[in-house]
């Protein structure tokens, strides 16, 4: 559907929520086929898209053609004495006439009742099945329907392990003082504290009540009150329909500060003016991408610092960015993380993937447009040092894949979704929107942009669709110039094709002259402006030091104290060249970064680095015997992978 779409409580805005739910009705009413093309326009004639059109969800055992769910009502109480959540979830139904059965993914949860409404006042019990468990899927939940049923509640209980739960002592807080407990819903963890359809094909809106300690503040992916008061029970509403793997929530203690008109910080309160400080330019980033695509259409957009265990850098949870303390690094060089959430609020939350084999499309469109909102907000020069050392950490990265993992259309049946967040999807799918405005150019780019944006707003799309879409309304305007694009080569084979985009930076090529001089000893260690770089200048500095020895490494850190520094991507490059170099006086420092931090993106590689020599194996398992109890379970599942 082409033409402006947003929220409720926009005002000049269409609200689009209400008739989300009556289409999801209409299709339903109509065999499968007539689904699917309601889904996404006809395919063209050309097997190149065809070959991309795949809807089915191999990671969800739901039908959401014959059932599906359109909005959750969650009644919860959080019990950080047995790490549970306990109470229910109310699911409004749509169903075709033949359907019978609810389908539901769920992962160790304890279910205890099912009940069945007509109308959603009074509820029956109904008869359910937990069918066998599924190391990846969890367990499906099927649920027998009366002929009129509108409304099913499950009354259930959380496990402690949940997946996609951590439960944080005070000693794991920056407060100290009270327990933390957040969710990390991506891709299918939704399903382990919530029974649901947990495929990002299924959107819901979704309301809920939320009980707690009366010394702890509750948040989630909806519309949030800061100045709710502190006392115990706290109400959401999101009113926009997402995939289940964005619903979101977090409890601890917790203040808040606005940045803007519409932008704030969630923290603790240790961290909590830090925070406001490092990301005082939300506002900005926010104008910066309307300008470029148009309305933001979530109402509020807030950040939610959470404690050091969090295993990424930033989740984009619509209104509220969940986002790890290692980005407050005092000078706002890592705000990039900001920025790529931010733009998920259109690539990845506004159009979503439909299945987690389109991650690219959430990926690719999100990290290229967070590149335009820094150009936009920083300048050129800033934005395309990361798009180069990010174009670099995906070379290096290409070399340690398999080649099915090195597809942008990547086949993940039958393996967890989580092995498809490397940084292809993110940089390789990046740099194919790059071609694409290269090829076309940025304003036709653009104008192309926000019409994909309007056309598919909240809704979940496949490939083909994008492919389709692309095909009308870029490639068929300029049959001459289109002959320069190879989608297939980019979508289905390993690898940069040849016509990659190549970022240029004059101040990192500066640095690799400086890297160079100072090799060959043309250049003193002390004449080396690292105290005048930038964060990105020095991790390129870095990346470049790859014949380096430990005699010569321990030069570099007399001068520059690398070891001790403060910024989290600087010392983890350090860090992990210490562990290629032996350079053992970074060991203790080593050790204490792995018990400290649970993001993946340092664990993952760091751990690997350790594993590749006896002596270092031995090392990271002694440190991950003492750290494992403070990772996040979606980390802690890397690491057991690593270290067998």
């Amino acid at each position: 559907m082409t033409g402006t779409i947003g929220c409720k409580g926009t005002p000049g805005v269409e609200d689009t929520s209400d008739r989300y739910h009556e289409n999801v009705r209409v299709i339903l009413a109509v065999p499968a086929a007539f689904f699917l093309a309601a889904c996404s326009k006809p395919p063209m004639d050309k097997s190149e898209i065809a070959a991309y059109g795949d809807r089915e969800d191999h990671h969800s055992y739901s039908s959401p053609l014959e059932c599906r769910i359109n909005h959750v009502a969650l009644d919860l109480d959080v019990s950080f004495e047995k790490k549970v959540l306990s109470g229910s979830a109310t699911l409004t139904v749509v169903r075709s006439d033949r359907a019978q059965t609810l389908v539901l993914d769920t992962r160790d949860l304890k279910i205890s009742s099912v009940e069945i409404s007509s109308g959603g006042r009074s509820f029956d019990r109904a008869s359910f099945q937990l069918g066998s468990v599924d190391k990846i899927l969890g367990a499906p939940l099927r649920i027998d329907l009366a002929p009129h049923t509108t409304h099913v509640r499950v009354n259930y209980e959380t496990s402690p392990q949940a997946t996609g739960l951590q439960w944080l002592t005070p000693a794991q807080t920056a407060g100290k003082k009270r327990p933390f407990l957040y969710s990390q819903s991506q891709a299918i963890h939704a399903r382990s504290w919530i029974p649901i359809q947990d495929s990002p094909g299924v959107r819901v809106t979704y309301s809920a009540t939320i009980r707690t300690p009366k010394t702890v503040r509750a948040v989630m992916s909806a519309r949030n009150n800061p100045n709710a008061p502190v006392d115990g029970e706290y109400n959401f509403n999101m009113p926009q329909p997402v995939p289940a793997y964005l619903i979101a929530l977090a409890v601890g203690e917790l203040d808040y500060r606005s940045t803007g008109g519409r932008t704030g910080v969630f923290a603790e309160p240790p961290l909590i003016e830090r925070a406001a400080r490092e990301f005082e330019d939300m506002e900005k980033m926010m104008q910066a991408a309307e300008r470029l695509y148009g309305l933001y259409r979530w109402e509020q957009y807030d950040v939610l610092i959470l404690p050091p265990s969090f295993p990424f850098g930033g989740m984009e949870n619509p209104r509220l960015t969940f986002a790890t303390p290692t980005l407050l690094a005092g000078d706002k060089s890592l705000v990039g993380v900001i920025a790529h959430e931010m733009a998920h609020s259109w690539s990845g939350n506004l159009v979503t993937n439909a299945t987690w084999r389109d991650f690219w499309l959430n990926e690719g469109f999100t990290t290229y447009f967070e590149r335009r909102i820094q150009e936009e907000v920083y300048g050129p020069a800033r934005s395309e040092m990361e798009a180069l050392l990010e174009k670099q950490e995906l070379e290096r990265e290409l070399k340690t894949l398999e080649e099915r993992d090195e597809i942008l259309y990547v086949d993940l049946k039958g393996r967890d979704p989580d092995d498809g967040m490397t940084l292809v999807p993110y940089v390789k799918g990046m740099l194919f929107l790059r071609s694409l405005e290269e090829t076309f150019g940025r304003e036709r780019f653009d104008t192309f942009l926000r019409g994909y944006f309007n056309e598919f707003a909240f809704r979940s799309i496949t490939t083909a669709d994008f492919l389709s879409y692309l095909q009308r309304n870029l490639l068929d305007s300029d049959p001459d110039t289109t002959r320069r694009i190879d989608p297939e080569a980019w979508l289905s084979k390993p690898g940069l094709p040849p016509s990659t985009p190549q970022p240029r930076s004059e101040a990192l090529e500066t640095v690799s002259r400086i890297c160079k001089d100072w090799m060959s000893g043309k250049l003193a260690t002390g004449n080396i402006p690292v105290q005048t770089w930038s964060t990105q200048e020095t991790l390129h500095f870095l990346h470049s030091l790859a014949a380096i020895d430990s005699r010569r490494m321990a030069d570099l850190d007399g001068a520059f104290q690398f070891t001790q520094s403060s910024n989290a991507e600087i010392l983890y490059e350090w860090l992990r060249l210490a562990v290629q170099k032996n350079y053992e006086r970074a060991f203790p420092k080593l050790e204490q970064f792995l018990k400290q931090v649970g993001r993946r993106k340092y664990l993952k590689p760091l751990y690997e680095e350790l594993a590749k020599t006896p002596a270092g194996k031995e090392r990271a398992k002694a440190i991950y015997s003492q750290a494992r109890a403070g990772y996040h379970p979606i980390a802690a599942m890397t690491v057991d992978g690593i270290l067998k």
